[in-house]
């Protein structure tokens, strides 16, 4: 019984040493947030947040940190672009209007630079390095506001050559949805660049 009492007497000191070296809320603030934590609480400021939400929630390698939820954002854009590029080569081969036919053509070489920006925005994203840090969010921030200028622009030279009816409406449509997913991409991007600031 003395035994148990001395080794009782050493070990609470050496407990609450340990406890005030290593609180317990250290390892529960450090502990990763599930996914959709992380989506929720990253979104919940963005331009369009429910969108974010959706599309972010639902991406098939759900996003652990903010650098992996920037990417994921980035290629959600980056997808629906080429997505619309897609569209809009098929509707400017089908259209039978000469105005409309030029306004797909130049929404098309629009949406070309704007997967391109997005894509060298991804690259960016995925290699950064801790002495470049700055400059790289830097260029992702630039690439991604100019990817959205050619959405817009895309936008604007559609709805003044190409008329109204069902195929600038449609594209319309599509063209405001990557807009969209973009303004949130630049968003997260803008996020993961503060956090580091």
């Amino acid at each position: 019984m003395a035994h148990s009492s001395a080794l009782l007497k050493l070990s609470t000191p050496l407990v609450l040493l340990l406890l005030l070296h290593f609180p317990p809320t250290l390892a529960s603030r450090d502990a990763p947030a599930s996914s959709d934590d992380l989506v929720r609480s990253s979104c919940v400021h963005a331009s369009y947040p429910d969108i974010c939400v959706r599309t972010l929630s639902t991406y098939p390698d759900p996003p652990k940190t903010k650098r992996e939820l920037a990417q994921a954002s980035v290629k959600v854009s980056l997808g629906r672009a080429r997505k619309l590029s897609e569209y809009l080569a098929e509707q400017r081969e089908e259209s039978s209007k000469r105005r409309e036919k030029a306004a797909l053509k130049d929404c098309l070489e629009q949406m070309g630079d704007s997967i391109d920006e997005l894509e060298r925005t991804l690259s960016e994203l995925e290699h950064l390095r801790e002495g470049s840090f700055r400059f790289q969010m830097s260029n992702a921030e630039t690439w991604v506001s100019a990817a959205l200028s050619d959405d817009e622009t895309c936008l604007d030279g559609l709805s003044e050559a190409a008329g109204k009816g069902r195929v600038r409406d449609e594209v319309k449509k599509r063209i405001v949805g990557v807009a969209k997913v973009t303004s949130n991409a630049l968003y997260l991007i803008n996020q993961l660049d503060s956090k580091r600031g």
